[in-house]
């Protein structure tokens, strides 16, 4: 038997952004709402990974951090009453007839009419620093929530893309020096931010490697690191107190693999109405995959709502997709 069930109008899976503001609109539909997520805390990678990050592409806030993004859509989730059921993983889905069940990690059940999948790249784990075996929390970090501990150090981020440059941005201001070390000459992370620390005081080294990283192990204390670097003959060594390996993340969907939806790529295929090839199920924000599909917290939104609106027709087939403005009369 179940350790305990939970009846619910529409689960929400991935408190994330997309997650948060799907549960607020729940409520706005009149519904009750249910809201799984692995992680400990609401806001998903923003909150695990980002929360001093400023985010640029949310329409009305010209300039916002991570975690006064997230706090500002928990409470407006709150409307909704939410239950939150935090830190447990989404197992199975059995269907029915006017429903689906879905089991979590610690045996609770929870049973739906509909259901939203917002989790976005799903379970995620860091990519490695080949040379940082060992090294991880003892002056190797994946993640900068703070930007305090980077405060008077010498600083090398390892990566090109978003997450690398963000931090070199972030870093750049407080650190004593930035160094960001990449393998190609070439960038993932977004071009405005690439020419913003290109015009910094941070050292951008191309066509290298981290091969050795200097220092006491057992102490975990870095005192610099070993660059290989194309065409020169010699390691290049840099003075580093701390080490930031942002080489990107191996997703997972996990156990959403197994519960027969149509995937992409590691992504789950929806239609127009972010319908799902399960009948009860929808999904929406960065887990998602249609022709055209842009990846941004700003589409997730929008993705929410409509996810939303075509849930509640399902749940009730009296409902109207469109909700109606306040305007609307005879």
């Amino acid at each position: 038997m179940a350790a305990s069930s939970i009846d619910t109008d529409l689960l929400v899976i991935g408190a994330g952004p997309t997650g948060l503001y799907a549960t607020y609109y729940a409520g706005f539909r009149g519904l009750d709402v249910t809201v799984v997520d692995s992680l400990p805390e609401l806001g998903g990678q923003i909150t695990a990974m980002y929360p001093e990050k400023a985010i640029l592409d949310v329409a009305g806030f010209p300039n916002v951090k991570g975690r006064d993004l997230v706090t500002g859509l928990v409470e407006q989730a709150a409307t909704a009453k939410p239950t939150y059921l935090l830190d447990r993983t989404a197992l199975t889905l059995t269907e029915h007839e006017d429903g689906v069940t879905v089991g979590l990690d610690d045996d609770t059940e929870v049973r739906a009419k509909a259901i939203i999948i917002t989790a976005g790249i799903g379970k995620f784990s860091p990519r490695p620093l080949p040379s940082g075996d060992g090294w991880v929390g003892r002056g190797v970090e994946y993640f900068v929530p703070s930007f305090e501990p980077y405060v008077g150090r010498d600083v090398v981020i390892v990566g090109g893309g978003d997450s690398a440059f963000d931090w070199a941005k972030h870093l750049e201001p407080v650190a004593t020096s930035v160094t960001l070390v990449h393998r190609r000459d070439a960038f993932r992370a977004h071009q405005r931010t690439v020419d913003e620390v290109r015009a910094s005081t941070v050292e951008i080294v191309t066509k290298a490697q981290v091969t050795r990283i200097v220092g006491d192990q057992v102490a975990g204390q870095v005192t610099g690191v070993e660059l290989t670097v194309d065409g020169e003959e010699q390691p290049r060594e840099l003075p580093a107190q701390a080490i930031v390996a942002a080489l990107g993340f191996v997703a997972d969907l996990g156990a959403l693999q197994t519960w027969g939806l149509e995937t992409d790529k590691r992504h789950v295929v929806v239609d127009s109405s972010m319908r799902t090839n399960l009948a009860r199920v929808f999904a929406a924000g960065d887990i998602t995959e249609y022709a055209g599909k842009v990846r941004l917290i700003a589409v997730g939104f929008g993705e929410a709502a409509t996810a939303v609106n075509n849930a509640a027709v399902v749940i009730d087939p009296s409902a109207h997709v469109f909700p109606g403005h306040s305007s609307e009369g005879g």
